[in-house]
């Protein structure tokens, strides 16, 4: 009995001088909590890191200080400060182009990216890419923010809205004017201009470009890699899903390969998984986001009276572009209001 005593007492003794010292630590540290018991926020819990992690040197300006301004424009993409939650989800660091150097795509990248558009055959993306890099430059032409720059951008979407805007003139003036699949201008030229810089395709939409026009593939398999490399050298690869073009007439030289780490960025972060994967207006609008110090946009979302269609389709009750299983439109138009709101991007609207 007198063992069992002790053994309570001797207990009781250690439990106290643990709590004792354990508010004596807290009273020393001004009574702060233990991290490593809090719970974390739903917010922090469900966000999951599925990009790389990149070091920049963009970060938002500390309370009372300034920053200096990235560009010449009156106003920079590239300003932190302006907007908490783009500056959250704005990654200045990650490329937008698949170059040699950013050749190897993390695990999860390469996962996600190979099984938009499953292959059957398999192949090795580092060959592929190499072959590549011996008919393309394979690097990146953009270069960092720089202080003394404003480069103007227009983003020029494919939306019947352009039809009787006259904006034609407006998006010439820009320095890169970059546009998607079909895109005509000939015929269009008051509404959607007659310059291109960029050209973004997919290889089922390519078509032969002007020497003084990047063209853009956005690729959605390896398959992609294996045509646009045959495109530009032996013509061996004639059907994708569908039929492609056996040859590309295209400067060489300015042949860009739209980075799966850059797409998945976007998704995880700026979509947010809405629809299975980003739009190419989205693509191209965050490309713009990430080489340009202002970005202007023509072209996007529908028409005065609700309809989607093309501005070259006579059939205004025509076109595909809905929220559907593959694209949220409804999502993606909010991004671009915040965009927009946040200082970002200006939109011009259309008829």
């Amino acid at each position: 009995m007198r063992c069992s005593l002790r053994v309570w007492v001797l207990l009781g003794s250690l439990a106290l001088l643990f709590l004792t010292s354990l508010f004596f630590s807290l009273s020393l540290r001004g009574g702060a909590g233990l991290p490593y018991l809090d719970p974390p926020s739903w917010e922090e819990s469900r966000r999951v890191k599925l990009v790389p992690s990149y070091t920049g040197s963009h970060r938002i300006a500390p309370p009372g200080g300034t920053q200096p301004k990235t560009c010449a424009c009156p106003r920079c993409v590239g300003d932190p400060g302006v907007s908490e939650w783009f500056d959250e989800n704005y990654d200045p660091d990650i490329s937008p182009v698949w170059t040699r150097d950013n050749i190897q795509l993390p695990s999860d990248v390469y996962y996600w990216w190979v099984m938009l558009q499953p292959q059957f055959k398999p192949h090795s993306i580092q060959q592929v890419l190499s072959r590549l890099f011996q008919v393309i430059p394979g690097h990146s032409p953009y270069g960092a923010w720089d202080p003394g720059r404003c480069q103007r951008c227009a983003v020029v979407g494919n939306s019947g809205n352009l039809r009787g805007a006259g904006y034609g003139r407006l998006i010439d003036s820009h320095h890169f004017i970059m546009r998607i699949n079909l895109a005509p201008t000939v015929g269009y030229e008051d509404d959607a201009g007659s310059r291109t810089t960029h050209h973004f395709m997919y290889p089922e939409s390519a078509k032969n470009l002007a020497t003084n026009v990047s063209f853009v593939l956005v690729p959605f398999k390896t398959l992609d890699l294996l045509w646009i490399t045959s495109a530009l050298s032996t013509g061996q690869i004639r059907f994708t899903y569908a039929p492609v073009k056996q040859f590309l007439r295209v400067d060489k030289d300015k042949v860009q390969i739209y980075n799966p780490a850059f797409f998945k960025y976007i998704h995880d972060r700026w979509t947010q998984h809405h629809g299975r994967y980003p739009s190419t207006g989205m693509l191209v609008l965050f490309f713009a986001l990430h080489v340009c110090d202002e970005v202007n946009v023509f072209g996007f979302g529908a028409d005065s009276r609700g309809n989607w269609h093309h501005y070259w389709e006579q059939n205004r009750y025509s076109g595909e572009f809905r929220k559907t299983g593959v694209h949220d439109a409804d999502f993606e138009a909010q991004i671009i209001d915040s965009l927009a709101k946040a200082g970002k991007i200006t939109v011009f609207p259309g008829k």
